[in-house]
């Protein structure tokens, strides 16, 4: 399978966070997110775990009860069912990668 950005549609998340869905293999799911200086994935959590690299900007991520300041270059693992909050620090853009498969975001968005 292979992915062309340019074709992938372009989904409002929330305000300031616009989503595209990469696709999909057996085991993982991959995201692609643009997201505008300051804006917010509210805390939440789910069971899949979580690989993120922060291609432009950066996040500050609550992760548990400890605070991370994360730049461009810089990736993270979130584990499973571990409450964790994003805010933009510029302007991001980031790649998440998801294993097993996530099928749904907060606020009910499919996936899959």
């Amino acid at each position: 399978m292979f992915c062309y950005h340019e074709n992938i549609e372009k989904r409002e998340f929330g305000p300031g966070v616009l989503l595209q869905i990469l696709g999909h293999g057996d085991k993982m799911n991959v995201l692609h997110w643009n997201m505008a200086d300051k804006s917010v994935v509210a805390l939440h959590q789910h069971p899949e775990e979580q690989f993120g690299y922060v291609i432009k900007g950066g996040f500050e991520i609550k992760l548990g009860d400890e605070t991370f300041t994360l730049k461009a270059g810089d990736a993270y693992f979130i584990p499973p069912n571990a409450l964790h909050s994003f805010v933009a620090i510029g302007e991001t853009e980031a790649i998440d990668v998801f294993s097993p498969i996530k099928k749904e975001l907060p606020g009910g968005l499919k996936l899959a």
